[in-house]
């Protein structure tokens, strides 16, 4: 997903007191999404409206009755969501660990001693980081462990989760010069092994909602009243730890522990929000469908390169049991909603097997349109650090996006305006004649314009020239998103995200599903807004 928020600046320069930095302004956040949100020309026409993990609403808009932001919401350390692995393992290779932070910590008499770590602490001169002790007693004749985290204690066994735990990251003495003498975060702990060695995760640092350090929700308080209801729940944006899975720290069972924990605390709060629901609009988001389905659809899939006949039926159910149990809300829901109320159940995309990645970049250099020094220097070299922009004419970046190396626009750029759009379709067309050696098969079925197929809402300018819709099976691979080289065009894919949806739209489509037929009926997701303001007699601007 998109960043859809990002860190404001101090105002002014910060008076230093010794080893204080006291900032004479604060930070803030800003909101990135443009456009006026449909649920604000609810409100303005009376209609109350509660926005419950609406992707791409962090901050919250504050233009909803009550609010709850979702997907984009960070951790405390600004993060999407970074775990930690305390581990005694002495020869743990840290470089396989993405999205974590891994920190050696073995028992001395009977104790491992660490700390939780903190974001930078903002009032000191040296950027270190707060801190948040903790201790690990570890009895040798029961297995089990009691774990002090401030005042907050707790036992466990191997193979055991806390609850939500409270943390309170000290900012020292030059926090209390500013009254802000510590952060408040919470963390669930996770006891992975005792023997042969001491491994314990600690999920991402998420903002308390009993007292979050941004605000997270319409009004700030509503956060609090949801977890003084329904209990803590996780505030970062897509809890499902699919990091931890891939990095080797969690497996399949673990993984599917902790995201069932994340689906049923939503749907415990969901539960309560829609007893307190007094009319108007009702939007609740879930995410565990999607998050499940990108790491366990091989379980579906006989036919994908990381299919094991051993291991993969044993997690058969993970992604069925994932849909019976919001098949259930849906239930629910009708069973509790007042008479005459419309149901819509709709998502943003569909699902399907990814087998087949594709080197967007290894293709346009295979073809003429972008040029290295050295292809052998380019092939280890990160973020595109081998290209001759000067002979480049086109490059991708990002799964879907491939852009022109534009003159004016670009730093670099040997394009002209005039010579844009005739280029861009002669790639389209190179890219949909291009056939994939193993399946016989096109391995891109669609290529949208960028001015023949978005509307212009004033922003359309920001996006790529070309969007590839990818055939079913295939996707661009991580490492070509991400500027490299591949030595091959097409290659298998054996990652730890065997699922996806981020191909030609019209080979994985979403669902829409009503109790009733719409007033006004929504062929797309675009359309679907301005049905639901229809359904309340509003009129919505067409859509862009």
């Amino acid at each position: 997903g998109a960043a859809v928020a990002q860190h404001g600046h101090s105002v002014g320069e910060p008076f230093h007191l010794g080893n204080c930095q006291l900032p004479l302004g604060a930070g803030q956040m800003e909101l990135l999404r443009h456009g006026k949100p449909f649920w604000q020309t609810l409100e303005e026409q009376g209609v109350p409206t509660t926005m419950m993990r609406m992707p791409a609403n962090f901050p919250p808009s504050g233009t909803a009755s009550y609010e709850l932001s979702g997907m984009g919401t960070p951790d405390l350390l600004g993060t999407y969501g970074t775990f930690t692995y305390y581990t005694s393992q002495l020869f743990f290779d840290k470089s396989k660990v993405s999205g974590g932070e891994v920190v050696d910590a073995w028992p001395e008499n009977g104790v491992v001693s660490a700390d939780l770590l903190g974001p930078e602490n903002p009032f000191v001169r040296d950027k270190s980081r707060a801190k948040a002790p903790f201790r690990v007693f570890v009895d040798p004749d029961a297995s089990v462990v009691r774990l002090v985290v401030g005042d907050e204690v707790r036992v466990l066994k191997a193979g055991e989760w806390t609850d939500w735990v409270p943390v309170d990251f000290d900012l020292g003495t030059c926090g209390k010069l500013m009254l802000t003498p510590s952060i408040r975060a919470m963390a669930r702990f996770y006891l992975k092994s005792l023997q042969p060695e001491f491994e314990l995760y600690v999920s991402p640092l998420n903002f308390d909602p009993m007292d979050p350090a941004m605000t997270i929700s319409t009004p700030k308080s509503y956060a609090r009243r949801l977890a003084e209801t329904s209990g803590r729940f996780y505030t970062q944006g897509m809890p499902e730890d699919t990091k931890a899975f891939e990095s080797g720290v969690f497996d399949r069972a673990e993984f599917m522990a902790q995201a069932t924990w994340v689906r049923d605390e939503e749907i415990e709060q969901y539960r309560h929000v829609l007893a307190d629901w007094k009319g108007g609009l009702l939007f609740y988001y879930f995410g565990s469908s999607d998050q499940v389905a990108h790491v366990m659809w091989d379980t579906l899939d006989p036919g994908h390169p990381r299919y094991d006949p051993v291991q993969s039926p044993k997690f058969a159910d993970a992604i069925p049991s994932t849909y019976v149990a919001l098949d259930d809300v849906v239930g629910y829901t009708l069973a509790h909603l007042p008479p005459d109320t419309t149901l819509v159940i709709m998502s943003d995309h569909g699902f399907t097997s990814w087998r087949r990645s594709f080197n967007l970049n290894t293709w346009l250099l295979d073809h003429g349109y972008l040029t290295v020094h050295d292809r052998r220097t380019a092939l280890a070299a990160e973020f595109f650090g081998d290209v001759d922009w000067s002979r480049t004419r086109a490059y991708g970046l990002g799964i879907n996006a491939l852009y022109i190396n534009l003159e004016g626009r670009e730093k670099d750029g040997v394009v002209t305006p005039t010579q844009r759009t005739r280029l861009m379709r002669e790639i389209a067309d190179q890219l949909l004649a291009t056939i994939d050696p193993k399946t016989g098969k096109p391995a891109i079925t669609r290529v949208f314009l960028r001015e023949q197929t978005y509307g212009d809402g004033g922003h359309r300018d920001e996006g790529p020239d070309l969007v590839i819709g990818y055939a079913k099976g295939t996707r661009a691979s991580s490492a070509s998103a991400l500027g490299k080289f591949p030595a091959e065009v097409f290659a298998d894919n054996t990652d730890d995200w065997p699922g996806d949806h981020l191909m030609d739209p019209d080979a994985v489509p979403g669902i829409l599903l009503t109790n009733r037929s719409l007033a006004r009926p929504a062929a797309d997701l675009k359309a679907l807004t301005r049905s639901v303001l229809a359904e309340f007699g509003v009129a919505g601007e067409p859509a862009k």
